[in-house]
């Protein structure tokens, strides 16, 4: 006999310093991800702006504001532009394999010269073995990390110069967090192709979107992330297709992060 499923719990988080907007308060709504149905319950929720961080799915919930919009590229319609493809075609050797949610020392080596060249303040640079373990291992959904490495040589894996913690949901890749090798001369652009791969992913598994996370009209920050077009966005009236019109003009640069 199946055991009833039961309406999640949800709580809130106090105030703290919102990391994209100066000035303003930045507020949680939580539930966690746990039992026989925590895999349905992070696909429904995922579907109205949540997110998820080990155990936990969030969505923002600030008093006064509504500055965090949840988007995701259509996979099925996103066609690569000239200088996206040039990207593809400039990393062409890299070998990216899907590994099991298993975090490594190599994994963390690479995430800390991440946040030391590109978040050396912020809230995730005192990160230790023990807390990147969390991060990766603690799923109840379907995850992997997805390695990036240089090409094999003298019988000896690739350097790894990119990852990133992704979930598959039924329709659609979720990508967690990726971070890089930003310090390497020769691989620009290692952020961006981590996302058009993931798309690239997604068309191959017949699933039609990658869930990019928040997106922060007026945050610098957050503004590579509607560079991958069309690209949907969750409004009062549920997602929606984002026109270019209403789309920033991004200049090419390294991805900072997805989250």
């Amino acid at each position: 006999m199946t055991a009833p499923f039961r309406f999640p719990r949800f709580f809130v988080t106090s105030p703290s310093p919102c990391p994209y907007l100066p000035g303003r308060l930045e507020r949680k709504v939580f539930t966690e991800l746990s039992g026989p149905h925590a895999t349905e319950l992070n696909d429904a929720l995922s579907r109205i702006g949540f997110r998820r961080s080990q155990s936990v799915a969030y969505r923002p919930s600030c008093a006064g504001c509504a500055a965090c919009v949840s988007v995701r590229v259509v996979a099925s319609a996103f066609e690569p532009n000239a200088t996206q493809r040039k990207l593809m075609r400039r990393h062409a050797d890299l070998e990216v394999s899907a590994c099991r949610p298993w975090a490594t020392d190599e994994q963390y080596g690479l995430l800390r010269r991440y946040l030391a060249a590109r978040h050396p303040g912020g809230g995730m640079a005192g990160m230790d073995e023990c807390d990147y373990a969390d991060m990766v291992e603690q799923s109840p959904v379907n995850s992997s990390v997805i390695e990036y490495r240089e090409p094999a040589a003298r019988g000896r894996r690739g350097r790894l110069v990119g990852a990133c913690l992704t979930d598959q949901q039924a329709d659609g890749l979720s990508m967690i967090y990726s971070f890089f090798d930003a310090d390497i001369a020769d691989r620009p652009g290692l952020g961006n192709l981590i996302i058009l791969d993931h798309i690239a992913r997604a068309r191959m598994a017949g699933l039609p979107y990658v869930y990019l996370g928040y997106w922060v009209k007026g945050s610098a920050r957050m503004s590579y992330k509607t560079r991958y077009r069309p690209i949907e966005a969750l409004g009062p009236t549920g997602w929606h297709r984002l026109p270019d019109a209403d789309l920033p003009v991004v200049q090419p640069r390294a991805v900072e992060r997805v989250g």
